[in-house]
């Protein structure tokens, strides 16, 4: 009778989750089938025209000197935005740990910038970043400085991206890390301080010890996030000036919605998606190594 009635539970739950599942699986799985697919495909779409081509796909990206510089775009834009995050989110919630007047209202406005759509935030910083009417240029003429070409200069126009990035997403870094700072018993610190430890000490033999999950979720977290960034490279220069701010995500962009060359992006999708699983698995392994 027990046996019976656990089978109809199961059965009942299986049902019920069983509608979500299916999307679920329409919406991840067959899109990612359907990507390895066409990499080994010459497909346009426009013209219907499709040509089995093997691993050709594969070979001709990866001697793309575009593609290899969006590779080093994205690793670049990835690796400075996250270590920038996660410092800077560090720092703030240490600097927010305990209580004091305006604590509230000031969170609030720290973390207001994850709060708002990547466009309008691209919107306003562009103004911000314009050569003649921009703020910053503003400043900068006003202290008889030379302007800059935030968006417009090669070698600055990446930073400029990444500084957007940290701007918007630091909140998120400093979230993750406050929480974890609540979690930890005051009395740990008082300890600490009896036995005459400083407040360098405990952060480094203590806090920060204590935060390593936290802080390997964040990077995992972020360095994801930032890997397929498109967005913010979109709307404010558009994989310029030159091939300067290209990502990988924007690439893909081009090849499938400006060539409609749908091989291509999917090969070049495929390229990202195994990168994305290393960099996924490296930290989980992390992750689970600090829990056991």
């Amino acid at each position: 009778m027990r046996t019976l009635k656990t089978n109809s539970r199961t059965t009942f739950f299986t049902l019920i989750f069983l509608p979500a599942i299916v999307v679920v699986l329409f919406l991840t799985v067959y899109p990612v089938l359907n990507t390895i697919i066409l990499a080994f495909f010459k497909y346009n779409y426009l013209s219907d025209e499709r040509a089995f081509i093997g691993i050709r796909n594969f070979l001709t990206i990866g001697k793309d000197t575009v593609f290899q510089s969006a590779l080093l775009n994205t690793i670049l834009f990835a690796t400075v935005a996250t270590i920038s995050e996660v410092l800077l989110g560090i720092l703030l919630a240490l600097m927010f740990y305990g209580e004091f007047p305006g604590k509230r209202p000031i969170m609030i406005t720290v973390i207001f910038p994850m709060m708002v759509s990547t466009m309008v935030i691209c919107a306003v910083w562009k103004v911000l970043y314009h050569y003649d009417i921009g703020l910053f240029n503003y400043i900068l003429r006003t202290l008889g400085l030379k302007p800059i070409g935030w968006l417009i200069d090669q070698n600055k126009a990446l930073l400029s991206i990444i500084l957007v990035d940290i701007w918007q997403w630091t909140p998120f870094a400093f979230l993750v890390m406050q929480a974890g700072l609540s979690s930890i018993p005051k009395e740990v610190f008082e300890a600490s301080s009896i036995d005459g430890a400083g407040y360098y000490r405990n952060l480094f033999l203590i806090t920060l010890p204590i935060l390593s999950n936290q802080i390997l979720l964040v990077v995992m977290l972020r360095t994801i996030d930032t890997f397929r960034i498109f967005g913010k490279v979109y709307a404010l220069t558009q994989g310029g000036p030159g091939n300067s701010t290209e990502t990988i995500s924007y690439y893909i962009y081009r090849e499938g919605f400006s060539y409609f060359n749908l091989g291509r992006a999917s090969a070049s999708a495929l390229y990202a998606l195994v990168i994305i699983s290393l960099i996924a698995v490296f930290y989980i392994k992390g992750i689970m190594k600090e829990e056991n």
